[in-house]
């Protein structure tokens, strides 16, 4: 990805974010549950770009046909917490794009930086720009489908890695359901959850987005690399 310079740090929170509504499909918790990005937040910063769209981004979610993806700064990606985000990006002129977090910017990009794919990047201005300045704000559109997971490579019931993919909103945390209750597992940098002795690998999970509302998902069979799809989707905001 290009150099960028450090960027602004992030502005002060317009306002705090609304609770969870009550969903068809899942339960609200009691509180939001954002982490550096948060709801109804405008953020500073510049704007780069890159070749998206060959092998693989920091979020591990493969090669998109949709193009209107970017890379999110280090500071703001927070061990991959920024993957899936939706984000507003808004030039002085007044042109906007909407993105997908799939990637990470590492050093020198600062923080509130965003290194978008080129296809994004010209919606803002032409390339041969460069850098300009911008604002973002998270965005939790309508037009999402149904989340999928999916298992890591070399996952079985001793170890496993699991991954949400398409949820309109970020995740706040990921949890297997074992013998013993539900069971909260780690997040690693590059968007996958870890159960390192296989506990609750192939049963059932239950996935908490950054507003609180928790979904639960039946059915998904221990099968690594293969997406499957469930019948759950997280509230818009």
């Amino acid at each position: 990805m290009p150099a960028g310079a450090t960027s602004p740090t992030a502005a002060p929170s317009t306002s705090a974010a609304p609770p969870a509504p009550a969903s068809p499909h899942g339960t609200p918790a009691t509180a939001p549950l954002a982490g550096r990005i948060r709801p109804k937040t405008t953020y500073q910063g510049v704007a780069t770009a890159y070749k998206a769209g060959v092998g693989d981004g920091a979020c591990s979610y493969g090669p998109s046909d949709d193009m209107m993806i970017a890379a999110m700064n280090t500071v703001d990606y927070q061990t991959s917490k920024a993957c899936g985000a939706h984000v507003v990006v808004r030039a002085a002129n007044g042109a906007s794009v909407t993105v997908r977090i799939t990637n990470e910017c590492p050093l020198p990009c600062g923080a509130g930086q965003l290194d978008l794919s080129e296809q994004a990047f010209a919606e803002l201005a032409p390339l041969s720009t460069g850098r300009i300045a911008i604002t973002w704000s998270l965005v939790s559109p309508d037009t999402a489908g149904a989340i999928s997971i999916r298992y890591k490579n070399g996952s079985s019931p001793y170890w496993c890695g699991i991954q949400a993919i398409g949820h309109r909103n970020p995740l706040a945390r990921l949890e297997v359901r074992t013998g013993d209750g539900w069971r909260q597992l780690a997040r690693t940098g590059y968007n996958y959850f870890l159960s390192p002795d296989g506990s609750g690998c192939g049963g059932a999970i239950r996935i908490t987005d950054i507003y609180g509302e928790r979904l639960t998902i039946e059915g998904i069979a221990l099968r690594p690399e293969a997406v499957q799809p469930t019948q759950v989707q997280f509230t818009p905001h």
